[in-house]
């Protein structure tokens, strides 16, 4: 498979919806059990939260099935500043096997979650 991409507005929750099956998709190609993809799919949608708490308007994910699941989640669009993000991040650091994340003047801009 190669990476599937996909843009959602962060201003309307039903979007959140749309991401998360996505996410799921992706964890069953990767032949994900069902445990390790709900985790998943948390994890994206908390990273979407982050990147929405930080004055984005849109999420660009890259998703990736290929070595297990991977999504990359980049903000894009409105007037990114600092948030407090600290439980969404304790909470995708206890989910996924591995999270990077980028910052722009201090400001979360994009996370590559890796399960």
């Amino acid at each position: 498979m190669k990476d599937l991409s996909v843009k959602f507005d962060l201003e309307n929750s039903e979007y959140f919806t749309a991401l998360r099956l996505v996410a799921g998709a992706v964890c069953s190609l990767a032949e994900r059990d069902v445990d390790a993809a709900e985790d998943f799919k948390v994890c994206v949608t908390e990273g979407a939260i982050i990147l929405k708490n930080c004055g984005f308007k849109s999420v660009n994910a890259v998703f990736s099935a290929q070595g297990g699941a991977k999504a990359q989640l980049s903000g894009e669009g409105g007037s990114p500043a600092e948030a407090e993000n600290e439980l969404s991040l304790a909470l995708i650091g206890a989910l996924v096997e591995k999270c990077s994340i980028d910052k722009k003047d201090g400001v979360i801009s994009s996370l590559t979650l890796e399960l």
